[in-house]
C-alpha cells in the first residue's frame, strides 16, 4: 500500500533525504515557515538516501544535469527568494 509522506528540506545546495526505496517526490512547498517535500513512498521498504539539488533563480549550477527530475519551485522572504528542487535519485 501506498502513502504520501513529507520531508523537511534544509536550504543547502546539495542534500540527502532518506526515504523508502523507490519512492516517487512528488512536491516542494513552504508549509507554516519550513520547507517540504511530499513523496509517494511504500512503507515498509527498505530506506535508502536519496540526493536532491536545490538551485535559486539566476544562480549558475554547473552540478544539476539536465537530465534531473525536476519536483518543484517554491518561495520565501516573501517571494523574494525563489528556489527550484530537482530530485537526482537513489544513492546506492
Amino acid at each position: 500500500m501506498n502513502a504520501v509522506w513529507k520531508f523537511p528540506i534544509p536550504l543547502e545546495d546539495v542534500f540527502e533525504i532518506e526515504m523508502p526505496r523507490v519512492s516517487k517526490p512528488l512536491s516542494v512547498q513552504v508549509q507554516k515557515g519550513i520547507v517540504q517535500i511530499w513523496a509517494l513512498v511504500t512503507p515498509g521498504r527498505d530506506i535508502v538516501k536519496r540526493r536532491f539539488y536545490l538551485c535559486g533563480t539566476g544562480h549558475p549550477r554547473e552540478d544539476i544535469p539536465r537530465s534531473l527530475n525536476f519536483v518543484g519551485t517554491f518561495q520565501l522572504g516573501q517571494g523574494n527568494l525563489v528556489f527550484h528542487l530537482f530530485d537526482g535519485g537513489e544513492i546506492e
